[in-house]
């Protein structure tokens, strides 16, 4: 009977063990977590894309703030001028960056925390003609890709849902103004000032 009682103790210990020592290394390292959710993501269709409707479009005063919703902004009202179509390596106004998106334009953002710099070449790779590409250090997932209304989170830049959002609605069809583009657009640096003291 004892060498029954033994040999359960044992067993159990060699089940519970391991259990409680993973346990442990998750909690630890929040990383391992996130790696382990994103590679349950079914990255062969586009069935997580979040869609938002009934989004303003009116133009706020020059130098306004707004708050959005969803961080990044998938659309509302914005600035009366957009930012010129490319790759940069500093947040950008959302302001101005939400006239982008009226205009049919792709918007990758990712958290400069969680992608490193080659990370970052493979998304302006990806980067459609009329894109912009930009750090935006407050959203949760990594990567995220945006157009007006629609917004999908990815699990890093290599996610092959990129090129499937791109190809189903990089031509803007969910804009307002969806063939107006991103080019000729302002630069960050030139932005109107809101000063009239000059």
């Amino acid at each position: 009977m004892l060498a029954v009682l033994a040999a359960v103790l044992v067993v159990g210990a060699a089940v519970l063990v391991p259990v409680v020592l993973t346990r442990g290394d998750d909690d630890a390292d929040g990383s391992d977590r996130s790696r382990a959710s994103a590679a349950k993501v079914d990255t062969s269709n586009l069935d997580a894309v979040e869609e938002y409707t009934g989004l303003t479009n009116q133009h706020l005063a020059i130098g306004a703030d707004h708050d959005y919703p969803q961080s990044p902004p998938v659309g509302g009202d914005h600035a009366p001028y957009w930012l010129e179509c490319g790759v940069y390596d500093e947040p950008l106004p959302e302001e101005p960056l939400v006239h982008d998106l009226e205009h049919g334009t792709v918007v990758l953002t990712y958290r400069d925390d969680e992608v490193d710099a080659a990370g970052v070449r493979r998304l302006a790779d990806q980067l459609p003609a009329n894109g912009i590409l930009a750090p935006y250090p407050d959203q949760e997932p990594s990567v995220v890709i945006t157009v007006w209304g629609r917004q999908l989170a990815l699990t890093g830049a290599d996610d092959p849902r990129i090129g499937l959002f791109v190809a189903a609605y990089g031509a803007g069809d969910t804009a307002p103004e969806p063939f107006a583009s991103c080019h000729g657009g302002v630069h960050p640096d030139d932005l109107p000032s809101t000063d009239t003291s000059a």
